[in-house]
């Protein structure tokens, strides 16, 4: 069966003068349809530049990215952020500071031709938990949490099938975590969503993802299941380690 994302041998390398760091060295992994797949590991490991290696805003040196089998252009075209999108780690950086929602959510649906614009707003914000109110407030009247909900609301605006969600609740308050990542699985389970998910945190992980991949150095270290994950099943003395350090962890108990 063709995989929803199918990443083969993807390297990543960046210059500056006569140095070169390679920071993703032949990662591979598929995803199905609907699926939740994780990538952990620690800062610097080269997880989300695996992500904005896919999405066009990093370098691919090497390798392929495939989408529902096709490999993907070089710029990525528009087709493809219709049906790709990211969700950035920071939504106090995400957004710009001097727009209001109304103009987050109309670009990308004027950059793709969409019409009924103000209909699709106003059922993004509610598809987020947020109200019309919220449509003409800037970023710095919202709550992080809020901020991040809006960034949700922008990404699937343009009714992609792909998120990419590069830490997506590690800015956050712990209290306001729990709601976010609930979000996420209600809609992905509403629209049939495939997810690739970057995270520092196990518990994070667990809760989401069905299968994971550790990395260090670039490299793919380990592939692991939730039941895996979740029983300590690890193969790897790089990967007991993160879960020596996340000793205690629990996977998240959230409520609708």
């Amino acid at each position: 069966m063709t995989a929803h994302l199918d990443i083969r041998d993807l390297r990543v390398s960046f210059h500056s003068g006569a140095e070169r760091v390679d920071a993703v060295r032949g990662v591979s992994f598929r995803v199905e349809r609907g699926a939740s797949y994780g990538i952990v590991g620690e800062s610097g490991s080269g997880k989300s530049t695996v992500l904005r290696a896919i999405c066009g805003l990093a370098p691919v040196t090497g390798g392929e990215v495939l989408f529902e089998g096709r490999p993907v252009s070089e710029p990525r075209d528009a087709a493809f952020y219709r049906n790709v999108q990211m969700v950035f780690q920071d939504p106090y950086a995400s957004l710009h500071p001097r727009h209001t929602i109304d103009r987050v959510l109309s670009e990308p649906l004027a950059i793709h031709g969409f019409k009924d614009r103000d209909k699709r707003i106003e059922t993004a914000l509610r598809d987020v938990g947020l109200g019309p109110r919220f449509r003409f407030a800037y970023p710095h009247q919202l709550s992080g949490g809020q901020r991040q909900r809006v960034a949700v609301a922008r990404a699937l605006i343009l009714e992609p099938t792909v998120l990419l969600l590069d830490e997506p609740t590690s800015a956050l308050d712990a209290s306001i975590q729990a709601e976010v990542l609930n979000l996420l699985d209600r809609l992905r389970a509403e629209r049939g969503l495939t997810y690739v998910l970057v995270s520092h945190d196990l518990a994070v992980v667990a809760h989401m993802c069905e299968q994971l991949m550790v990395m260090q150095h670039g490299q793919t270290v380990e592939v692991m299941t939730r039941a895996d994950l979740q029983a300590g099943r690890a193969t790897q003395d790089y990967t007991r380690r993160l879960l020596a350090a996340s000793e205690g962890y629990t996977p998240m108990e959230t409520s609708a």
